[in-house]
């Protein structure tokens, strides 16, 4: 009679510790400027207590990227996590799945911890955040966002002065006018998400729409200039947008650095390019103020010229 008792006592037991439970960590912040990632997952109720019987895999967003099977034994890495492996492989059979992995190879975002022992399972999840290192100055970020404003208040000025002073065709000046709105309406938004602190999905894709959308004001540049002087482009005006066209170069390949990274450690060559890119903003609107109007100051204006030619021409 006892004996079934205890069969009881102990089914009832395994049935409440069927869920591995594990010490809950929803969050880490990792330094920017460190280069090894603990990710922690602590199972605190093994029973066997035996690698034979885990089964450990981790997710980020839902894809996997690494597995454990203690039975075979056998160990997968995906190819973009080289580095993965267990903190302390010898302390896995007392519940410690922690995973280590090269800061480059881990984005920030949300990692999935699963770990199985026999018929028993559980799951936890932790997400890894990166904040700024404090070697790091927030001026970068300051200066990112002053010189890309700069470029889009230069780009307005020039495309009134050019429609104000020079023959604009309606449909082409509707086209600058939303090509403009484009650019604005995204660096707005890119500074809101960029300008928060760390180097979080958030804030990369904050970047990627302040850097990336801009290449619209490379060949609005041209088509300016184009306005004013027609076909008779000055090599002034042609250095201007290859210039341009080198600054916003010079901003992606900082901006594709720093997202490689995980990091605003390349955020100087990102600066560099868009300083290059107000400069030229600001030089090819003092160029059209200045060049640009003693053109319509020294030459009369087309009707000026057309309508006595054409009263020549009906007499």
């Amino acid at each position: 009679m006892w004996v079934l008792a205890a069969w009881v006592l102990l089914g009832t037991v395994t049935a409440g510790s069927a869920q591995l439970q594990f010490n809950a960590i929803k969050s880490i912040e990792i330094n920017t400027n460190e280069k090894n990632v603990i990710l922690p997952c602590l199972v605190n109720n093994l029973q066997l207590n035996n690698i034979t019987f885990l089964f450990v895999k981790w997710k980020l967003r839902g894809q996997e990227f690494f597995s454990f099977d203690g039975y075979k034994p056998e160990l997968r890495r995906a190819a973009n996590f080289s580095s993965a492996k267990f903190v302390s492989p010898a302390e896995l059979p007392k519940g410690i799945a922690s995973l280590s992995l090269d800061r480059k190879e881990a984005p920030a975002g949300n990692y999935t911890c699963e770990v199985t022992e026999s018929n028993r399972e559980g799951i936890t999840t932790v997400e890894l955040i990166y904040v700024r290192s404090s070697s790091s100055s927030p001026v970068e970020s300051i200066l990112i966002t002053l010189f890309m404003i700069l470029a889009i208040i230069f780009y307005w000025s020039q495309l009134g002065v050019v429609a104000s002073k020079f023959e604009v065709k309606y449909k082409k000046k509707v086209s600058l006018i939303v090509a403009g709105g484009i650019v604005t309406v995204a660096a707005a938004v890119g500074f809101i998400l960029f300008l928060s602190d760390g180097f979080t999905p958030k804030t990369q894709a904050g970047l990627g729409l302040v850097i990336i959308p801009a290449v619209i004001l490379v060949p609005t540049l041209y088509i300016l200039l184009r306005a004013v002087f027609e076909n008779n482009l000055p090599h002034f005006a042609i250095v201007l947008v290859v210039v341009k066209s080198l600054g916003y170069l010079i901003a992606v390949v900082g901006f594709a650095l720093c997202v490689s990274a995980y990091t605003r450690s390349h955020g100087s060559v990102v600066i560099a390019g868009l300083a290059v890119f107000a400069f030229v903003a600001l030089a090819s609107l003092i160029y059209v103020i200045i060049i640009g109007s003693s053109m319509t100051d020294h030459q009369p204006p087309r009707k000026a010229v057309e309508e006595p030619l054409n009263a020549h021409i009906a007499t």
